[in-house]
């Protein structure tokens, strides 16, 4: 029989190459990629306090489908949010108000493109007062009377006491003591602009750096009334319903706030750096995919907020 003129050592590098490119074929026709890309990596997010616990949950979640990512959150209120993406410091940043003209104005400057806003979850702003207090409802000027020195929003004259109003004319505790949020958080910015209708606040409101702070302090104190965010209530406090001028009471429910019915809801914001063209890395993809799924919007009402509607959640595309 005669050979192939090649030697032992060539016959087994044309063996060898042969098998490689067999090998590859495979892959290709099987679609697998020749080297598996893993979802990994340091997740950072700065921003609203109010959204804290359920960022935190979120990041529980992300880390459960992908062990390899890391979520740092850093609660600074949503005021940090903006200052940290324009430093370039994070990606990613939580508010529970909308970014400011002029904070996005400032992004704009700085990167030359506008931050990409996505909604993640429904909010709203309450007003509480202790659970034995006799008071069923407030109306906007009312609510305004009481929290601020403007009286913007149309009251003729301020409520300080408890005697001024009908239902607590018999309440015994004279001076009505207020809590509220402190200047940092976005809870404080939308209060004085949606319930004092951009008046200024009275001086002496007891502030605080978390809403749960200011219900335990309304809910140790009879004479005591505040607001905050609505995912923060408690049995120790009453949430009261907002009456316009003909006694009609509208309550803050789940139902009311999802449809925006109750005139203080308001929706929670992830505000992204997202250069236009550009894909996110993998990180902040897979963390917003998994706020936008099921999974994530049954995750915000476990936090006590109410999750978006389906068809808003389909109309936002992030990339």
């Amino acid at each position: 029989m005669k050979g192939n003129g090649l030697s032992p050592g060539k016959k087994y590098r044309l063996r060898l190459a042969l098998l490689g490119t067999l090998l590859l074929v495979v892959q290709i026709a099987w679609g697998q990629p020749t080297a598996p890309t893993l979802t990994s990596g340091t997740l950072g997010a700065v921003g609203s306090d109010t959204m804290a616990g359920l960022v935190l949950r979120w990041g529980e979640a992300l880390t459960a489908r992908h062990p390899d990512i890391n979520l740092q959150f850093q609660a600074g209120g949503s005021a940090s949010a903006p200052t940290a993406l324009i430093a370039g410091t994070t990606r990613l940043g939580p508010m529970s108000r909308p970014m400011s003209a002029t904070e996005r104005q400032q992004f704009i400057d700085r990167y030359g493109y506008p931050p990409l806003e996505l909604r993640v979850a429904r909010d709203a702003l309450i007003v509480v007062v202790h659970r034995h207090n006799p008071l069923d409802a407030l109306t906007r000027q009312q609510i305004d009377a009481i929290f601020s020195t403007s009286l913007a929003c149309g009251a003729t004259r301020p409520i300080r006491r408890w005697e001024t109003l009908l239902e607590t004319a018999q309440w015994p505790y004279g001076h009505i003591a207020l809590h509220g949020r402190n200047l940092a958080s976005g809870t404080h910015g939308l209060f004085k602009q949606q319930a004092l209708c951009n008046g200024q606040f009275r001086v002496d409101i007891s502030e605080h750096p978390g809403s749960s702070a200011v219900v335990a302090a309304v809910g140790e104190s009879p004479n005591a009334m505040g607001y905050a965010g609505y995912n923060h209530l408690t049995p120790m406090v009453k949430a009261l319903p907002l009456a316009d001028q003909h006694g009609n009471t509208l309550a803050p429910t789940d139902s009311s706030i999802q449809r925006d019915d109750y005139p203080f809801s308001r929706d929670l914001y992830l505000y992204v750096n997202l250069p236009p063209g550009e894909s996110l890395p993998a990180a902040e993809q897979a963390f917003i995919a998994l706020i936008m799924s099921p999974e994530g919007q049954a995750i915000v009402r476990a936090s006590g907020f109410v999750p978006l509607p389906p068809e808003e959640l389909n109309a936002q595309q992030p990339w």
